[in-house]
């Protein structure tokens, strides 16, 4: 299983010692210093079935700095993939991959049914 977090976010750290309650292994991987590639987002928005929406980080600074808000609803989705490529401050963090299981953000209840 693929854990991609920024370890400064609470949320992470929750998400983390969660993970690590429920005897859950991992491979975590520094969202901000090793971006998802296009082609990582692309098939995980592939095999999770989620729209791209869920995996922007809706609520961070640099979302808000580049008013992604407004231009997001008239972008392609090809675009928006490789808008989310270039930075992993604008992914949803914590960000789970296991195997076809995609998981954008901590949700205790949702981990629980996918995870255990």
């Amino acid at each position: 299983m693929l854990f991609l977090e920024y370890p400064p976010c609470s949320t992470c750290k929750k998400a983390k010692a969660w993970l690590d309650g429920h005897g859950i292994s991992y491979t975590a991987r520094h969202i901000k210093e090793e971006n998802p590639t296009y082609e990582e987002l692309k098939h995980w928005m592939e095999i999770s079935g989620l729209p791209v929406k869920k995996f922007f980080n809706t609520s961070g600074m640099q979302y808000k700095a580049l008013g992604l808000k407004d231009k997001l609803p008239t972008m392609p989705v090809d675009e928006q993939l490789r808008l989310l490529a270039t930075d992993g401050m604008l992914v949803k963090r914590p960000l789970v991959i296991s195997g076809d299981t995609v998981l954008t953000g901590f949700r205790e209840t949702e981990w629980e049914k996918a995870l255990l």
